[in-house]
């Protein structure tokens, strides 16, 4: 006898060796695509948060978009309702937070470009916030994400601040892909974690360490 969800999907009983192959199988191919589901970088980056907090690795958030709020009205005494606000532009990075004792600060940002990553993306604000804690011996990066290569890269901030200076010394106005190859950590999308960054922010503080 056949059974169906209400979804119309075919239920396999479990005691069935190739129900089991079959859902080996499946489950092996949803490893494989988990981390491509039409997700946007900041999905992905915040999945991987709650799992890097969920298994004591990091403590890392996104920081709240700060908002004006401009009119709020009170129906009773005991609530207030926000009927006006606007969102106020952010004047560090997207994410911080805590790994292994090294204070992490991080911006992140997605393309649709191929070949270049245009310097615009980001602002002054965020330049001088990174090297602020840059200075202050935090662990700062940028994740660019390509969308339509499904590439990932993690780029020191210091690479960062040179092809940002150099573009306000008449220098390209755009990062070229193999130039953030050249200088950049790859990852790839994943299961568990989504997008296992940290693996990277380790790689950093092991080339730190090698400098001093």
């Amino acid at each position: 006898m056949k059974f169906n969800y209400p979804d119309g999907r075919q239920f396999n009983s479990p005691s069935s060796p190739a129900s089991s192959k079959l859902s080996a199988d499946t489950s092996a191919k949803k490893k494989l695509i988990f981390g491509d589901r039409g997700m946007t970088l900041e999905e992905e980056i915040n999945e991987s948060n709650k799992y890097y907090r969920s298994h004591d690795v990091a403590v890392i958030y996104k920081k709240p978009t700060p908002i004006q709020i401009v009119k709020v009205d009170y129906p009773k005494r005991s609530r207030a309702v926000i009927k006006e606000a606007y969102f106020v532009q952010a004047s560090t990075t997207d994410y911080n937070g805590v790994y292994q004792g090294y204070y992490v600060d991080f911006e992140a940002k997605e393309t649709k470009h191929k070949n270049t990553f245009p310097l615009k993306n980001f602002h002054q604000h965020q330049i001088d916030h990174l090297k602020a804690c840059q200075k202050q011996g935090g662990i700062c990066f940028v994740i660019i994400k390509y969308v339509a290569l499904k590439r990932y890269f993690i780029m020191p901030a210091d690479n960062l601040f040179e092809y940002w200076d150099g573009q306000r010394h008449d220098g390209a106005k755009s990062i070229q892909l193999q130039q953030i190859i050249d200088c950049s950590i790859e990852i790839s999308p994943n299961y568990n974690p989504t997008l296992p960054y940290i693996n990277a922010v380790q790689q950093l503080i092991e080339s730190g360490r090698e400098k001093k």
